[in-house]
C-alpha cells in the first residue's frame, strides 16, 4: 500500500511545541520510518533555528525528501523554500498556522509575514473548516499564495490530538498522491536535459 513512498526519505516537521507521542505525526513517524526535525527550542520558536533544523534533517537524506508538516511547521517549510530553495521534493502541509492573524502569540511573530511566492515542488494543503488557528478564508489564501491544492476536512479543528486526530491514517491517501505527483515532477526534471539536446 505504501510502495509509492519507497523512493523517498520522509521528514516530519512538527509545529509549535512539537508533536507529542499521541499526535498523528508521531504515529506516522513510527509507521513510516520517517525522520523528525530536531529543533533547539520548541517553546520559543525562532525562524532561523527552525530553518537550520530542517536543513540538518535534509542533509541526512539519501533519497528525495518529502516533508510532512503540521501547523507552524507548514510556515517553516514555505520560509525554507524561499531562502534555501531546491532541496524539497514535495510537502504535505496539514493545518497551516496563520501567523498573521490578530492576537497571534508573540512567540510566533518572527515567522511573519508568510512567504507569498508559489512553491516550486508538489504540495498538498490539508485544512479544517473550523481550525481555531487558521480561518477557512485564510487557509484558502495560503493555498493561493503557494499554488497548492487544498483538501478540506469538516469540523476537524486543528487536526491534532485535541480534535481526535491521533493516528489519522485517513490522511495517508493524500500523502501517496503527493508522492506520485513528486515522482512525475522528478521524472520530468530528469528528462529535461535530454530533450534540450535534441
Amino acid at each position: 500500500m505504501l510502495a509509492p513512498l519507497q523512493p523517498y526519505d520522509l521528514i516530519i516537521q512538527p509545529g509549535w511545541r512539537d508533536s507529542g507521542p499521541g499526535h498523528w505525526q508521531s504515529h506516522w513517524q513510527r509507521r513510516l520510518g520517517a525522520r523528525r526535525v530536531d529543533n533547539a527550542d520548541w517553546e520559543r520558536p525562532q525562524l532561523e533555528d527552525w530553518l537550520d533544523g530542517l536543513d540538518a534533517a535534509l542533509d541526512r537524506c539519501r533519497k528525495p525528501p518529502l516533508v510532512i508538516a503540521h501547523s507552524l511547521g507548514c510556515v517553516a517549510v514555505a520560509h525554507y523554500e524561499s531562502r534555501r530553495p531546491g532541496r524539497i521534493a514535495g510537502a504535505l502541509l496539514v493545518a497551516p498556522a496563520d501567523v498573521e492573524r490578530a492576537f497571534v502569540p508573540a512567540e510566533l511573530m518572527n515567522f511573519a509575514p508568510v512567504p507569498r511566492q508559489p512553491l516550486p515542488f508538489p504540495a498538498q494543503i490539508v485544512a479544517s473548516s473550523n481550525d481555531p488557528f487558521c480561518r477557512s478564508a485564510r487557509a484558502a489564501r495560503l493555498a493561493g499564495y503557494w499554488r497548492a491544492p487544498i483538501a478540506w476536512l469538516r469540523h476537524a479543528g486543528h487536526i491534532n490530538i485535541d480534535s481526535g486526530h491521533s493516528q489519522w491514517e485517513e490522511g495517508w491517501p493524500l500523502l501517496l498522491r503527493l508522492a506520485e505527483r513528486a515522482g512525475h515532477r522528478l521524472s520530468s526534471l530528469a528528462e529535461a536535459p535530454r530533450h534540450s539536446m535534441v
